[in-house]
């Protein structure tokens, strides 16, 4: 059985959707995989980063994207928050707001 993938919200839709074309190409290429592997996806393409809290790594030439998702109850996958990496390490705030609306979203 595929997993299905939710967003948070519509705003969390529309960003992740308006990320720079070559990037979403390439998120939407992991989100094929994504429905299929689910939580079991890993490195290269997906990283837990703890606490049931992982990131699809979507990449192309106008940059490196981070989609930040958690699962749900039965095989859902919530979309929680994305932005474009411009370090190499990923921002504390980035993570705070994955963070918060993943404790939202398990709270109900």
């Amino acid at each position: 059985m595929n997993w299905t993938v939710l967003y948070y919200s519509e705003r969390v839709r529309e960003r992740v959707f308006d990320l720079p074309a070559d990037i979403l190409a390439d998120y939407l290429r992991l989100l094929e995989l994504l429905q299929e592997f689910g939580a079991n996806l890993r490195l290269p393409h997906s990283r837990a980063i703890g606490n049931g809290l992982f990131e699809l790594r979507p990449r192309g030439a106008e940059g490196i994207g981070r989609v930040f998702y958690c699962a749900q109850a039965g095989k859902n996958l919530v979309v929680l928050h994305s932005f474009i990496k411009k370090t190499q390490t990923t921002p504390e705030r980035e993570l705070r707001i994955a963070r918060q609306r993943m404790k939202e979203v398990k709270n109900g």
